[in-house]
């Protein structure tokens, strides 16, 4: 097979990667793309950077064996964890969230105060704040780690009074500090967007990575001559470890497309 016509692997540790998979099929409609969502195992942003790296090269080796020609890791625990060693493993391109996400806050900002929010393990890493000040020493960043969101999210729990409280509890103390932009370090977060921005108000900017690493990927198949030349419409399979009846509906409601057939698998074979 020609390689400009495999498709484009996107992991994430559940349903959240769906938010870079859809600005992927919006901007490259002709792309194939082959989704593995690692829902038995959600949330990895508590796990430790061993078991996350694990489940990383667990998660690249099924992509691989699914004959990609570029592999999008749409997780900010991962990016932020092993993306480096990833990339040192891996025969195809692969790429994250976090330069992109940085990029768009930097352009974001008014003030040069951003909030960054995200699991346990990407807000620990500091990622963001030395992709932002690589770009932009000047910034003043505030981080908090907003652990509850992912299981929301995975919960199909969007914008009821629950997650409303808790995006308020969460974010009060970032709002407090007078930020302009509020990064969603983590490819769940903008399925929350419409509770995000009832909390933060009109003067937040939210900034998430998915049309930026979008972007990127489009820039990668250029510059690499990897773009698809099948004119058959674009494929798209999904494969979750665990419970897709629940990645079904949110996904599916997300995406505005069915997401049928869907395949369950064990990451680990």
């Amino acid at each position: 097979m020609d390689v400009r016509n495999k498709p484009i692997g996107v992991f994430d540790s559940g349903i959240g990667g769906l938010t870079v998979a859809g600005e992927i099929m919006k901007l490259l409609p002709k792309e194939n793309i082959v989704y593995f969502g690692d829902t038995a195992r959600v949330p990895y942003g508590p796990k430790s950077s061993e078991v996350v790296t694990q489940f990383a090269f667990e998660g690249l080796r099924f992509l691989l064996g699914k004959d990609v020609k570029l592999i999008v890791v749409a997780c900010n625990t991962v990016s932020a964890t092993c993306l480096d060693k990833l990339c040192a493993s891996s025969p195809v391109p692969v790429i994250g969230v976090i330069e992109p996400g940085a990029k768009a806050a930097v352009a974001a900002t008014e003030n040069q105060v951003v909030g960054v929010i995200g699991t346990e393990r990407t807000i620990k890493s500091c990622a963001y704040e030395r992709a932002i000040h690589a770009l932009n020493k000047q910034i003043k960043i505030h981080a908090k780690a907003c652990p509850l969101f992912v299981p929301l999210v995975e919960e199909g729990w969007l914008e009821n009074e629950a997650v409303f409280y808790t995006a308020k509890t969460y974010l009060e103390p970032l709002k407090n500090q007078g930020i302009d932009t509020l990064v969603l370090a983590c490819t769940h977060y903008p399925l929350l967007k419409l509770t995000l921005e009832k909390v933060m108000g009109e003067t937040v900017r939210l900034v998430d990575s998915a049309w930026e690493t979008a972007r990127e990927v489009q820039r990668i198949l250029i510059d690499k001559n990897l773009k698809r030349q099948d004119n058959s419409p674009a494929f798209y399979q999904y494969f979750v470890s665990d419970n897709p009846e629940k990645f079904i509906q949110v996904g599916e409601n997300f995406l505005k497309r069915p997401i049928n057939p869907i395949n369950v698998i064990d990451p680990q074979i």
